[in-house]
């Protein structure tokens, strides 16, 4: 997303005529500070790049640009009296005195200032004329933060790119010099902020499986993928193929993000009133009734017929990264849209693999999966909010799931569903419990055997921390990378492989055309032909932010299967062959929904929001 790469950039270039600039223009870095004399953090900063530019001399370029704090009278006044001085060097003197001279910013320091000025010899032409220029100036500043992105101070850029690390020598020097370990980070947080970030890998990794499968490694690949491991408790071994670590294991950490996703839609989010749920929900339900319908019309009996699950599901990373790369074309409304139906798919997608796609069930083991449920339930109820309990009892949820015949992925959505959240913390008092914290250990930094922070004061910060954010949307954010980034691919790479030999599919193509017709046909007229429905008898409404046109587009997008479909798929055809086949097929279907989904939405006009189309009666889906 362009916008996101934006934020991170300078809005206006540095200019000797526009900016106040310590260090000559050919140095090898230039820093850029949006900064407040008012600002404490400001001043505690502007001790370090006093150090910082002590230690690089002339291969730093060093520029300040004002941004007052809001609603600070006393920061704007001080703001514009650095602006009223007469040269550079004068400004730079000024700077250093409303930085230092006091520990924060007093009337007294404007005073002393001015008077260094010698502001009260001009006449009072020459006060106004300067005090415009230092009004305008000011205004410059704060108008280039806003367009930069610069949300508090200080705010530093590094050769034109927001630096967001710590505000230490050591942590800024590393960055300014692009060392390794910032450079890693950068890209890093490059990529993942780039909406389709995730599609890509997964494509990378599909082809990348697909490519070595049919080279002269395809053996030795499949090979390690079904290599056993596994531990042993006396004599009771627990041994897995590698794929099965993935498929039952990893696989659940993908699915614990779907669950935490879904409960955090239906408390706070997209899926939390019944009106705003009604569209999506019943379009996601027609997307999957009409694929699995359409399949079951082509193979009505036989052992394919149990395939009937795989055209039902759909790929959320692929989808929203499409819709993501269509930019401003699309509605945000519609983005909502497909990702609200792709959770809801989601979870159907998970109860047909439970109830359809596992093993022998053992009843034993079904019970102690449900007694761990209740342990869950009851830390839930104790409103115990570390999640190191719900880890191990998650885990042990796992191996019983596992055990029982039901597919060990569940445990996953079930462990997400009993994670904690809670209301929003009080900010206001947190913070400034913080800074009282901060500001008493601050005290004592000169003493003697005293390095810093004391243990307590760690302890106390660390609990803050902990009250800022409930354990669901910490172990969210940490989770929803790594399922993204490292467990899909794992998924793709593990599963996507397949060998392109057209005589092994030989008789098989009633299978390819059922999943193909299921998801690329299926998948459109399920979402679109439930929507209008709904809407029709007035269970929903249909936003006028997006078109019919563009609900055609999003079912299309809603066509590509991948992940989940080969998922099931691997429970649903134990035959290599049909397997593959079903592969094949899947990846057909995929690319076709991808192509007919960005064609309808490529050029789709804008709606008209006075057109009505979100009541009843414009349900006219052509």
């Amino acid at each position: 997303m362009s916008g996101s790469v934006k934020g991170y950039r300078l809005d206006r270039p540095v200019d000797n005529e526009r900016d106040h600039i310590l260090g000559p223009n050919a140095a090898q870095i230039t820093l850029v500070e949006y900064g407040s004399y008012a600002c404490p953090y400001c001043r505690a900063a502007n001790e370090q790049l006093a150090r910082i530019r002590d230690e690089l001399g002339d291969r730093m370029r060093y520029v300040f640009r004002h941004r007052p704090l809001t609603g600070n009278e006393l920061a704007r006044r001080a703001a514009e009296l650095a602006e009223r001085t007469p040269d550079e060097k004068s400004f730079w003197s000024a700077h250093i005195e409303l930085m230092t001279r006091s520990k924060t910013l007093t009337d007294e320091d404007l005073v002393a200032v001015s008077t260094a000025l010698r502001l009260q010899d001009l006449d009072d032409i020459e006060l106004e004329a300067t005090a415009e220029r230092a009004r305008q100036r000011v205004d410059s500043d704060e108008r280039s933060a806003r367009a930069s992105g610069v949300m508090l101070t200080p705010t530093f850029f590094i050769n034109g790119r927001r630096y967001d690390g710590a505000w230490d020598e050591s942590s800024l020097t590393d960055a300014m010099f692009g060392r390794l370990g910032h450079r890693v980070r950068v890209a890093a947080l490059d990529f993942v902020s780039w909406g389709p970030s995730a599609g890509v890998l997964l494509i990378l990794a599909t082809l990348l499986a697909i490519l070595i499968t049919n080279s002269a490694l395809g053996p030795s690949f499949e090979e390690f993928w079904n290599r056993e491991l596994g531990f042993s408790f006396g004599d009771r071994v627990f041994e897995l193929s590698l794929r099965h670590w993935v498929n039952d294991g990893l696989l659940t950490l993908f699915f614990l993000v779907v669950g935490l996703e879904i409960k955090r839609e239906l408390t706070v989010g997209r899926l939390a009133s019944l009106k705003s749920a009604a569209l999506p929900i019943t379009s996601a339900l027609g997307g999957m009734a009409i694929p699995a319908l359409l399949y079951l019309a082509v193979l009505r009996t036989g052992p394919l017929a149990q395939g009937w699950g795989v055209p039902m599901a759909t790929d959320t990373a692929f989808a929203v990264a499409l819709i993501f790369m269509l930019g401003n074309r699309v509605p945000v409304e519609l983005r909502i849209f497909l990702t609200a139906a792709a959770i809801v798919d989601d979870i159907g997608a998970i109860v047909v693999v439970a109830i359809f796609y596992s093993d022998a069930i053992h009843v034993g083991y079904i019970g102690a999966a449900l007694t761990l449920v209740l342990v869950l339930a009851l830390l839930n109820r104790s409103r115990i909010y570390t999640v190191t309990p719900y880890a191990i009892v998650g885990l042990a949820l796992w191996a019983c799931v596992q055990a029982s015949g039901l597919h060990a992925t569940l445990a996953g959505v079930v462990l997400a569903l009993f994670i904690p959240t809670r209301p929003p913390a009080n900010f206001e008092a947190l913070a400034t419990q913080a800074k009282t914290i901060i500001a008493a250990e601050a005290r004592h930094g000169g003493e003697v055997l005293r390095h810093g922070p004391s243990l307590p004061a760690l302890q106390a910060l660390e609990a803050i921390y902990d009250r800022l954010e409930s354990p669901a949307d910490r172990l969210l954010r940490r989770a929803g990378a790594r399922s993204s980034y490292l467990v899909l691919p794992l998924f793709a790479l593990a599963n996507a492989g397949v060998e392109i030999h057209t005589g092994e599919l030989t008789g098989l193509g009633p299978l390819m055309l059922a999943i193909v017709l299921g998801l690329s046909i299926g998948k459109p007229i399920g979402i679109v032909g439930a929507a209008a429905l709904a809407v029709r008898l007035g269970v929903a409404t249909k936003p006028d932010a997006y078109t019919w046109r563009h609900l055609w587009g999003a079912g299309a997008l809603a066509g590509i299967g991948f992940t989940m479909s080969l998922f099931i798929a691997g429970q649903a055809f134990p035959q290599h062959a049909d397997f593959a086949a079903a592969k094949v097929a899947v990846f057909v279907a995929s690319i076709l929904s991808a192509v007919i989904g960005v064609a309808v939405l490529w050029n789709a006009p804008a709606a008209d929001p006075a057109g009505g189309s979100g009541t009843a009666e414009g349900t006219d889906v052509s």
